[in-house]
């Protein structure tokens, strides 16, 4: 399935595999299209981002719906747009749906601190969605023609609740172009959704909810995923590889003292 990704203003990682990076903070979206349902990767800061995905994403899927969305962690410009998808199945890191019901308020005052309206702060917080769906290992997603999205709980590290996105590479496509982003890689590489363990815009966050010293433990999972020749795409900025995330890894170990 061909998507015009740029045509609707996202960046195509692959045939099937897109994300938007959204103004204001500079969080990523992701969206994986297969011919059965499509997986949106976050949802944005408040409702009317949310609305502006879900009509993004129906006019690249030529009028279907996203049918599932993955929460890559608790934060307010990551899970306060869900809302605006109704009907879609809702996947979260274990323990992640108590701690939103439970902390709606806090992400609405976080939210406003960081320049988001009251009003859309306090709309937004009222209709908070929860995951339903759970993940506490692993868990593969079939979207039809041969899409799967695997779901791993890799944290804790940038928050207690961290939850990745792999949609695996086609080594037998091998002779087509070099990926986007790795030149001279042979045919479609596999894409890892890091949320925010990785940041390329900026240093790390760790705000009060992060393990720092679990954080470099995350990213060896990340890249136990993907692997060398992954597109591993993080929560701010710009997509990198696997020696950008290891550099990081590395750095984050020597920040939070961990051998």
């Amino acid at each position: 399935m061909n998507v015009s990704w740029e045509d609707h203003g996202w960046e195509r990682l692959a045939d099937t595999v897109g994300r938007r990076r959204l103004p204001g903070w500079d969080a990523t979206c992701g969206l994986i299209v297969g011919s059965g349902g499509a997986l949106l990767y976050d949802t944005g800061s408040t409702l009317r981002e949310g609305a502006e995905l879900r009509a993004q994403a129906e006019a690249l899927l030529r009028g279907r719906r996203v049918t599932h969305i993955a929460l890559g962690h608790p934060h307010f410009d990551h899970v306060m747009g869900t809302a605006a998808f109704a009907g879609a199945r809702v996947y979260g890191a274990a323990g992640v749906d108590a701690l939103l019901r439970r902390e709606r308020d806090t992400l609405r005052l976080d939210a406003v601190r960081h320049g988001v309206a009251p009003d859309e702060a306090a709309e937004a917080a009222d209709v908070l969605v929860a995951p339903e769906h759970l993940v506490s290992g692993e868990l593969t997603l079939d979207l039809g023609g041969g899409c799967r999205v695997l779901l791993a709980n890799v944290g804790p590290g940038h928050t207690g609740h961290d939850l990745a996105a792999f949609v695996p590479g086609r080594p037998e496509a091998a002779g087509s172009p070099g990926a986007p982003g790795v030149p001279g890689v042979p045919g479609v590489p596999g894409i890892v959704f890091c949320g925010d363990l990785v940041e390329e815009s900026g240093e790390p966050q760790a705000g009060p909810d992060a393990t720092g010293a679990r954080w470099p433990a995350a990213l060896d999972r990340l890249l136990a995923l993907g692997g060398e020749d992954a597109l591993y795409v993080p929560g701010h900025g710009a997509v990198v590889g696997a020696a950008f995330v290891r550099a990081q890894r590395d750095a984050l170990a020597e920040r939070f003292a961990v051998s």
